[in-house]
C-alpha cells in the first residue's frame, strides 16, 4: 500500500508509491490550499461532523477506530489532537501519550504496553507516538535495546523482524474490527528550530522545552532514515501511513480532521436496526410513560 499525500487540489489524498526518499515529501501545504480563514471555517464543520459519525460509531457497535501520530518534537502532535477531536464525546474517545517504558513494561514485549491501551469497539483512541518508538528512537539509539531484555538481539536483522511483527499487529488489528489510521506529521528541520526556539522565549511554553530535545533534532538525518524505512514498511491498506505537511498547523489539522471523517464514512455505519422485538419494547415504554 503506497503513502498518502495531499494532492495539489488540497482535497484529495493521492498514493505515492514505488521508490522514494524522505525528502519527497513535503512539510509545506499543497499549492492552492484554502486560506487561513477557510481552513479554519472548514475544520469547524468536519469537528462537528466527527462529533456526530463518533455517535454514530457507538451506536453501531462494529468497529473501533485506532488513530496514530508519530512526529519530530514540535511537530503539533498535542495541538492537533486537541483541536481536531475538540468536539468528541470524551466517553467515547481516548488518548495515550507513551512516553519512556517503563521498567514494568520493559519486561514485555514492545507490544505489550500498546495493546493494553487499544479502543473498545464503538470508540476512538488516539496514540500520541506509539509501538512505532521500536523502530524510530530505538532505532537511532541501539543502545536502548539492552534495556529490553530480549533473549537474542541482531541488529542486522531486528528492524526487519519489527516491521514485520508490526504488519502482523495492525492486520490483526483491522480483520477484528479495528481502523487503523497512521499520521506522520512531517515538520520541516527550519520550523522544528523555530518552535523549540518559542519554547524557550515565551514563558506559556518553557516547560514544554527540554535540553535532550536538542540532541535527538542533532541526529535529524537518522531519524528521517528511519521514517524513511517506516513509511515504506508499514504502509498497507489494512493500515496506511498519511504523510501530512506540518509546517502550516491550520492546514495539518485540517487534513487530519478530513481524512478521519472521510475513514468514517467509509465504514457504513448505522443504528442498530429495530426488529419485533425492540419496537414493542418502544411502544411499552411509551405506553408506561403516558401513564406517569
Amino acid at each position: 500500500m503506497p503513502i498518502l499525500r495531499p494532492d495539489l487540489d488540497s482535497r484529495h489524498l493521492v498514493p505515492f508509491d514505488g521508490d522514494f526518499s524522505i525528502r519527497d515529501f513535503s512539510a509545506d501545504p499543497p499549492k492552492g490550499s484554502p486560506s487561513e480563514a477557510g481552513l479554519e471555517k472548514e475544520l469547524a464543520e468536519l469537528v462537528g461532523e466527527l462529533d456526530k459519525l463518533q455517535r454514530l460509531l457507538f451506536a453501531d457497535g462494529r468497529f473501533a477506530v485506532l488513530s496514530v501520530f508519530q512526529a519530530m518534537d514540535a511537530a503539533g502532535k498535542d495541538s492537533t489532537i486537541r483541536k481536531v477531536f475538540s468536539g468528541v464525546n470524551p466517553a467515547g474517545f481516548r488518548v495515550h501519550a507513551f512516553g519512556r517504558p517503563s521498567e514494568l513494561e520493559l519486561q514485555h514485549d514492545f507490544f505489550w504496553r500498546c495493546g493494553q491501551r487499544l479502543p473498545e469497539r464503538g470508540k476512538i483512541g488516539i496514540f500520541n507516538r506509539s509501538h512505532y518508538e521500536e523502530v524510530l528512537v530505538v532505532r537511532v539509539h541501539p543502545q536502548f535495546l539492552a534495556a529490553q531484555h530480549l533473549p537474542d538481539v541482531d541488529t542486522r536483522r531486528i528492524w526487519e523482524e519489527r516491521f514485520e511483527s508490526i504488519r502482523n499487529f495492525e492486520r490483526h488489528l483491522a480483520r477484528n474490527g479495528t481502523v487503523v489510521l497512521k499520521f506522520w506529521l512531517n515538520v520541516s528541520r527550519k520550523e522544528q528550530g523555530k518552535r523549540l526556539r518559542a519554547r524557550i522565549a515565551e514563558p506559556d511554553k518553557n516547560w514544554k522545552f527540554r535540553l535532550a530535545d536538542l540532541d535527538e533534532r542533532a541526529r535529524w538525518d537518522d531519524y528521517m532514515a528511519a521514517y524513511e524505512s517506516m513509511l515504506r514498511e508499514t504502509s498497507r491498506e489494512y493500515a496506511p501511513w498519511f504523510a501530512i505537511p506540518a509546517d502550516d498547523k491550520d492546514y495539518m489539522r485540517t487534513a487530519v480532521a478530513r481524512i478521519m471523517v472521510e475513514a468514517l464514512k467509509e465504514l457504513g455505519l448505522r443504528y442498530p436496526e429495530m426488529d419485533a422485538g425492540r419496537r414493542q419494547e418502544l411502544k411499552e415504554g411509551l405506553r408506561r410513560l403516558e401513564k406517569e
